[in-house]
């Protein structure tokens, strides 16, 4: 129905973004002018087009008139994405085929938000502020975010070292609609580490709260690590998409699902994560790093369970990360191929506990992360709202 190398992005704070394709890339002999004129979501004048599969129901509004700083909309058309499918091909231009993966819009954003979120703004007094981004889908901040981005302002407060140790607990569900505010207090700073304290509030609640531990690093007298899984490389494993434009996503043997009623398996997930374009900040590729950490940990502890899912999160079923323990052993390069490792130790009581790793490529171990997390029944019962409802 359309294809365009030329689609342009409105970014809407809070809400799902819209893609425009020029209406010269759309075929709209597929489609019958209903003969009435719309408002867009961005205030703009649009004719109103459906399809013979859809009797009744606008798949497709083209902008004839935009208000002063959209006029680039005009004649440009925009799907209704609950009935159209309208995917993005995620890749640079001239890259290999094999590094171009698949995205279905509306996309949550790009690496390029993901980095925003996490380049902290100091407000002076240890203070830092996270800003906001959410699709309107799901507005609640992910655990594994605020503590990447809790390193990444701790870092700022010790320039020249590395983080090595990190622990967060997350006591209340935050709004990704809202910024965060970040307190960091340095309980010591010596010539070899330091150690800061953090609280995160909003709205003068507090959050989450932890510690961060840097080292200058030193020379070496002893070496061994955990060797990596015995697992297919990247490019043998099927991508999945999370939404995240400019970050490939690679599962082992495709075994990540929220399906309740997928094959059930081991209580172990293997994936490879690579960012694209990132620049170059020691700080924020840790924060990267960090920022995955709780993307597949109680998925793994789910895998042996047959009839329960994902897809359960939040509405039936009440799921959520409450502590993330990371050690980071070396300098971390998270626009290179990195392969995460969960294994789901326990489930039981209500909670769950992994215990995760992260390799590079070559084997190399680069951290090592523990997560606590809960899985229970809504006091109650009944169904919750699964935008809001942890």
């Amino acid at each position: 129905m359309a294809e365009s190398d030329d689609c342009l992005v409105v970014d809407r704070p809070g809400e799902s973004s819209l893609l425009y394709f020029p209406r010269a890339d759309l075929d709209v002999s597929l489609f019958r002018q209903d003969g009435t004129t719309v408002s867009d979501p961005e205030e703009c004048d649009a004719e109103s087009w459906s399809a013979e599969s859809a009797e009744g129901h606008r798949v497709l509004s083209i902008v004839t008139g935009a208000p002063a700083g959209l006029e680039s909309l005009r004649d440009h058309g925009r799907f209704d994405t609950d009935r159209v499918r309208v995917e993005v091909l995620d890749g640079l231009s001239g890259t290999h085929p094999r590094d171009v993966t698949t995205k279905r819009f509306p996309t949550w954003g790009d690496t390029s938000h993901l980095v925003g979120m996490l380049d902290m703004r100091p407000q002076g007094n240890g203070r830092f502020v996270g800003p906001a981004r959410s699709d309107g889908r799901r507005p609640v901040v992910e655990g594994s975010q605020i503590l990447g981005q809790a390193i990444v302002a701790a870092g700022r407060l010790a320039p020249g070292r590395r983080a090595v140790s990190s622990h967060m607990v997350f006591l209340r569900g935050a709004d990704a609609r809202q910024p965060l505010d970040f307190e960091l207090t340095e309980l010591s700073s010596g010539r070899t580490f330091s150690a800061l304290t953090v609280q995160v509030l909003q709205t003068g609640r507090v959050c989450a709260a932890g510690t961060v531990l840097f080292d200058a690093t030193s020379p070496e007298i002893l070496r061994h690590s955990v060797a990596p899984p015995d697992v297919p490389g990247p490019y043998d494993c099927p991508p999945y998409d999370m939404g995240v434009t400019g970050r490939d996503l690679r599962v082992v043997e495709g075994a990540y699902t929220d399906d309740a009623d997928a094959p059930a398996g081991p209580p172990a997930l293997d994936c490879w994560v690579r960012f694209r374009d990132l620049p170059h900040d020691p700080a924020l590729h840790a924060g990267l790093l960090t920022q995955f950490t709780g993307h597949m940990p109680i998925a793994a502890a789910l895998r042996p369970h047959p009839g329960v899912g994902q897809s359960q999160a939040h509405r039936t079923v009440s799921m959520g990360i409450n502590a993330i323990s990371l050690s980071l052993h070396a300098e971390v390069h998270a626009d290179r191929w990195m392969l995460y490792h969960h294994e789901s130790t326990f489930a039981g009581d209500g909670m769950t506990h992994a215990a995760c790793r992260v390799h590079a490529e070559a084997g190399e171990l680069l951290a090592s992360f523990d997560v606590d997390a809960m899985v229970r029944p809504f006091a109650g019962g009944g169904e919750r709202d699964g935008r809001t409802a942890l």
